[in-house]
Order: C-alpha cells, then sequence, then structure tokens
C-alpha cells in the first residue's frame, strides 16, 4: 500500500518556499479583472509561451477588444497581429475569433462553467479548460501544464506520462481544497527551484522527502 503523501504539510512548504515571486500571467490577469473571458482568452494564448510574452499579448488584445463581441468585430489577421510574438499566433488568433464567435452563438455572450462546455470551445482542451473553471469561476479544478507535471512525477506523487493523465492521478490523491491553488504554486515552484533542467535540490524544502525521480543532474 502506498504511503499517503502529508498535503497538509507538502503544500505549505512549496508556498513558503515560491513567497513573493511572481504570478504565473493569467492569474496575474485574473488578479487585475477577474473576468472568464479575459481569462479564458490569455490562457489560450499561453502556451508554448514565455509568462511576460503572454502577459503582454493579452493586455495588447484585451486594450482592442475584451469581450466575445468586440473580439467577433476583429479579423483573425489583427488579433495575430496584436498577440504576436506568442508561439503560434497564427493559429491562435483563428481560435480565439471563432471561440469568441461560438460564444456569442451558443452561449448569449458568456463564457460556459462547466468543462464540458469549455471543451466544446474551438483550440480549448483540458489545460485551458480546467484553469479558466479555477481563476475564471472558482470552481475546484486542477489545471496541469508541464510544470505540474515534472514536479509531480519527480516528488513520487503520480507515475504518469502525459499532463492528461497527471490530472487524473491527482484529483483522486489532492484534496480538493488544494485543486484550484496547484497550478498557480507549482508553475511558480518550478521556474525557480525545481526547474526542468538541473534542479535546486539541495535548497528546495521537499529534499528530504522527494525521491528525486528521473533527476540526473541538480544543484
Amino acid at each position: 500500500m502506498n504511503t499517503p503523501i502529508p498535503w497538509d504539510t507538502v503544500i505549505p512548504i512549496i508556498r513558503a518556499t515560491v513567497g513573493n515571486t511572481p504570478l504565473p500571467s493569467v492569474s496575474e490577469i485574473a488578479v487585475g479583472k477577474k473576468d472568464p473571458f479575459r481569462i479564458l482568452v490569455s490562457t489560450m494564448i499561453s502556451p508554448r509561451t514565455k509568462d511576460e510574452v503572454t502577459l503582454a499579448a493579452s493586455e495588447r488584445l484585451f486594450r482592442r477588444a475584451d469581450t466575445p463581441e468586440a473580439m467577433a468585430e476583429l479579423t483573425e489577421e489583427e488579433i495575430g497581429s496584436l498577440i504576436f510574438p506568442a508561439g503560434f499566433y497564427r493559429v491562435k488568433a483563428r481560435y480565439i475569433l471563432e471561440t469568441s464567435r461560438k460564444l456569442i452563438e451558443d452561449y448569449s455572450g458568456r463564457v460556459p462553467s462547466t468543462l464540458k462546455d469549455l471543451l466544446n470551445l474551438p483550440g480549448v482542451g483540458l489545460k485551458i479548460a480546467n484553469l479558466t473553471l479555477s481563476l475564471g469561476f472558482d470552481i475546484d479544478a486542477i489545471c496541469v501544464d508541464i510544470h505540474v507535471h515534472r514536479i509531480s512525477n519527480r516528488n513520487g506523487w503520480v507515475a504518469t506520462k502525459t499532463p492528461e493523465e497527471t490530472e487524473k492521478e491527482l484529483s483522486k490523491i489532492l484534496p480538493k481544497r488544494y485543486w484550484r491553488e496547484i497550478n498557480e504554486l507549482l508553475v511558480r515552484f518550478g521556474k525557480t527551484v525545481c526547474t526542468p533542467v538541473s534542479p535546486f535540490c539541495g535548497t528546495c524544502g521537499l529534499k528530504d522527502r522527494c525521491p528525486r525521480v528521473g533527476i540526473t543532474r541538480s544543484r
């Protein structure tokens, strides 16, 4: 039988470790204005894009359009130029425009608050949907990105191959009270301590309880 993870010890250690490090871009946008549409769109911009680029691109776009109706008035090319140099900006521009139109046509211009409906939007996958639910609606949902996936496996909390598998397994073992918080915490932790290459294991608050799965070099 696997030993239960002492989450009430682990989570406070991670909180203390990340301290006042910068928030992820979408969390920053949510703090500024808790609007599900802005959160949805900025999350659509964020994949394979640095946080500072995502934040700047989102702010440029929202100055022109921050509702589905206003966004639908723009062209795909205009949206693309506003979010450049976000990764795959042309594809993202198309999805943002198509999603805005679908919100108007099928949801009266409102972002839906169910996983099923969010996944029905163009370009919206599980990560984007869960982060929108969490930050936009305060609904308990686990958003698993590359940081959450990596750190969860390194610590031996899960043994999974994909973020989708990690989301499924974490939902079984992580108390719901931490679901909304886990993405923001582990993104910050993954950028400052548990980095992709040569993590700072020597100064990590979890070093005495982490099996360091897959780590070949650390600091």
